[in-house]
């Protein structure tokens, strides 16, 4: 019997040191990256898919400018055609009867054709739109690019938060745990009630829900960040700083100008109009003649009887044509154009009222920065009154003149102080960058 305990001792030992082994092991096996908000970012611009797929856009329109002006180069072509005549055509007049040929030959034609545009309004048109689709093909990703970085921005300062959150919570956890040890220890020498020692006990046990909450935020926005970021998702991302590290920010912080000249959208909206109207004079081009020259150059042998190449009787022909073409009527025309009135008067509107949304939303953003700045100092001042009003209760519960509510009151209202400091700073943090997309500032 005890052979058989000592053996179920050492396989669990052994157990034990393999599963501490293998821990330690997948710890050290995971890289760590220490990040900051601008390397962040840096990371997002590079990896992230969005971007990829805007710099693929900008190049499509790219080939598109370079395919519109190609239209004015000529076009050549080389076609060759070999016919077999079973029975020729007959041409009859009043002279008599006239075969176009001999019937069972064969007969043989190479041509070489150019062209060359002279005269084309709607290419010409059609270059100019292009150019402008690239541009808001470039503003696109631009616009990309703002808003990546508005979502990391705030991925960056979630994490910060949450790591912050979780340190005052761990924190609480931490001090209601010293706190049980010395009422504990006291009810054991007599010096405090049972009834003490349970509330000091619920106070610590009540505390560890959070902690564990605030570990699977931290998780979380890790997780957040990383997919923002592009990167695999066995990395662990620690960042090397905290909330209160931007409090001077928020102590200089004026009051925005609202100038909305580089918000992306309405620049968008803008250039969209800018397109319309060049695709209105594309469709005016309907209107207008075009001039085009079309050489060619025949070599061919006809009423052929065998097959022998080499003994043909070859000739050659040449033509040079100059083709006008003056469009009449096309019903289409009218109503394209119709449309295209109409699409430029929702773009009005359009823009006019996403103006109004992107005002209303900078001012918000002003507003909430300036209350958060000036909620600063009184929850500075808040935690300052907190810290102390512990160490009071605490030094009052020592002595036997305070009670244990009052311990356990100060130490719920320092937690919350804190966390609404973090808070604060956090919401004009957010409310920033959510300022500067609005802005159009990069």
């Amino acid at each position: 019997m005890i052979i058989m305990n000592l053996k179920m001792r050492f396989r669990t030992v052994v157990a034990l040191l393999a599963l501490v082994t293998a821990t330690v092991q997948a710890q050290e096996a995971t890289p760590t990256m220490h990040l900051t908000l601008d390397k962040a970012i840096e990371l997002a611009l590079s990896e992230n898919p969005t971007m990829k797929v805007a710099e693929k856009e900008i190049e499509l329109k790219e080939v598109s400018k370079t395919e519109a002006w190609q239209n004015l180069l000529p076009t050549v072509s080389l076609g060759g055609t070999v016919a077999y005549n079973i029975k020729v055509a007959e041409m009859k007049t009043s002279m008599g009867t006239f075969k176009m040929g001999m019937d069972d030959s064969n007969t043989w034609n190479g041509a070489l054709q150019v062209s060359l545009p002279i005269y084309a309004p709607a290419v010409y048109k059609t270059m100019s739109l292009t150019k402008s689709d690239l541009e808001l093909a470039v503003e696109k990703s631009r616009g990309s690019k703002i808003d990546l970085v508005n979502q990391v921005t705030k991925a960056y300062y979630q994490l910060m938060l949450a790591q912050d959150s979780y340190n005052v919570l761990n924190e609480n956890y931490r001090l209601a745990e010293t706190n049980f040890n010395v009422v504990n220890a006291m009810y054991e020498q007599g010096r405090v009630s049972e009834y003490d020692k349970i509330s000091a006990e619920v106070q610590k046990n009540s505390a560890w829900p959070s902690v564990v909450s605030g570990k699977n935020a931290v998780e979380i926005a890790k997780l957040q960040l990383k997919v923002l970021m592009g990167i695999t998702a066995d990395v662990d991302l620690v960042i090397d700083d905290n909330l209160k590290n931007h409090e001077s920010e928020m102590a200089m912080a004026t009051k925005s100008e609202i100038d909305l000249t580089n918000n992306s959208t309405l620049r968008q909206i803008d250039m969209q109009g800018e397109l319309l109207d060049k695709q209105r004079k594309l469709l005016k081009t309907s209107y207008l003649p075009t001039l085009a020259l079309a050489g060619s150059y025949q070599y061919q042998s006809m009423s052929n009887t065998n097959w022998e190449v080499h003994n043909f009787n070859w000739s050659n022909a040449s033509s040079l044509t100059l083709s006008l073409n003056i469009p009449l009527y096309k019903a289409s025309n009218q109503t394209s154009l119709k449309s295209n009135k109409i699409q430029q008067y929702q773009l009005a509107e359009t823009r006019l009222n996403t103006e109004r949304m992107l005002n209303m939303q900078a001012q918000s953003y002003v507003d909430n920065m300036t209350k958060s700045a000036e909620q600063l100092e009184s929850s500075k001042a808040a935690v300052e009154l907190a810290q102390k009003g512990l160490e009071i209760s605490q030094k009052r519960y020592d002595v036997g003149r305070g009670t244990i509510l009052e311990l356990t009151n100060s130490q719920v209202s320092l937690t919350n102080v804190k966390l609404s400091y973090n808070n604060t700073i956090y919401d004009y943090l957010v409310a920033k960058a959510e300022l500067n997309k609005v802005l159009g500032k990069e």
